[in-house]
């Protein structure tokens, strides 16, 4: 009898997706709906006269980023490599309308919404999957000049300029950093030459400065970042509250749905600041759960990237490249800025965090590494080519 179990054990077929990788996102999407419920009650109950109008958004956006990722899921990752110049051509000229009023919606001083009917997209969003993937594509079409040549990576820096400043008008520095560091971590892991990544890091390092500094609001959160105690009930009140938070959350925090300081104390509770209402609720074992979590999710991308590139799937390898290190930059950003440890800057946390555009992007991100695996897993089992 033992044999025969163990005999179907060694037949049964492999899964087709990475199980852990579903886990790990499954995790982190419940989650993200229980602490923007928790989070937003108040708020939405203040303002909509609907306690959980936020959490029903946030479902329905899950829902629709479920249907998309259903599909993305179907198509061979080849055919992004098709479209991925028509991709970037179509955010350039998305980034250029979100900037003309009318077409553009501001919210909070920047316009960075484009209104599709009852529906808005932030078109940031949409610029880093596409340059994740577009460069992904340039990574494969001009890798020997990468690893040889200076003017290997000037090229795509042009074009990532023309976005940075795009980006800028909204103004949305959190996007360009993040689309910089994605791009600066690709090229690195494509084999760029040190000298020529240290010379671009610099130069990448000192316009970022520049433009930290170049605006008053930027400098007025870079110096409140290092004491907003200074100034807690001005430019410095929301990094206090968040801290507040924190201090508030112990080792278990004060429970679900406890938290005081999302009752019109800490401002965006619910996006950018989800990370310490977490805190305050569920206290340092819950902060400890969200960040082993994304770390792990990281870790499996990668594990995706590599394993793509180790049998010739090299453009998939760097579009799993890309969105791993996206996705940790992001959240890695996004928790400093809570902790005080970053100046604050307007970062969601991927699949937790309120926000309709992020969370159906982040859907079709997830869908396009699952077929990424999948497609691995089919040339390794030699049903597919490569």
């Amino acid at each position: 009898m033992q044999n025969t179990y163990s005999a179907r054990r060694t037949m049964a077929p492999p899964a087709p997706y990475d199980r852990w990788l579903i886990y790990i996102v499954l995790s982190l999407v419940i989650l993200g709906l229980m602490m923007v419920a928790s989070a937003a009650i108040s708020t939405s109950d203040q303002q909509l006269h609907q306690p959980f109008y936020y959490f029903y958004r946030q479902l329905t956006f899950l829902i629709l980023g479920t249907l998309l990722g259903s599909i993305v899921v179907q198509f061979d990752v080849e055919h992004w490599e098709k479209i991925s110049g028509a991709m970037m051509v179509i955010v350039l000229l998305l980034l250029a309308l979100v900037l003309i009023p009318g077409i553009g919606h501001a919210v909070n001083g920047s316009a960075r919404w484009i209104g599709f009917g009852p529906m808005s997209m932030q078109v940031s969003e949409l610029a880093k999957f596409a340059v994740v993937i577009y460069m992904a594509s340039y990574l494969v079409r001009r890798n020997h000049e990468i690893k040889t040549s200076l003017s290997g990576f000037l090229k795509p820096m042009a074009l990532l300029a023309i976005i940075a400043v795009l980006l800028l008008k909204e103004p949305d520095f959190g996007a360009t950093v993040v689309i910089m560091a994605t791009v600066l971590g690709m090229m690195f892991l494509a084999g760029m030459q040190w000298r020529h990544f240290l010379l671009l890091f610099i130069l990448v390092l000192l316009v970022l400065s520049i433009l930290a500094i170049s605006a008053p609001y930027r400098m007025a959160r870079l110096t409140t970042f290092l004491n907003p105690w200074t100034n807690a009930f001005g430019s410095g009140y929301q990094l206090t509250q968040s801290l507040i938070a924190f201090g508030r959350g112990g080792w278990l925090g004060v429970g679900l749905g406890n938290s005081v300081q999302k009752l019109f104390y800490l401002p965006e509770a619910h996006t950018d600041f989800l990370f310490a209402v977490i805190a305050e609720e569920l206290g340092l074992v819950g902060m400890l759960v969200v960040i082993v979590l994304f770390t792990l999710l990281v870790l499996r991308i990668l594990f995706i990237g590599r394993q793509a590139q180790r049998i010739g799937r090299h453009f998939a390898g760097f579009i799993a490249y890309g969105f791993g290190l996206w996705i940790a930059i992001q959240f890695t950003v996004s928790i400093g800025v809570n902790c005080g440890i970053l100046p604050t800057k307007g970062l969601t946390l991927p699949l937790v965090s309120y926000g309709g555009s992020s969370m159906l992007v982040n859907c079709i991100v997830i869908a396009l590494l699952m077929r990424i695996d999948y497609e691995n897993r089919m040339v390794m089992l030699g049903l597919r080519d490569e």
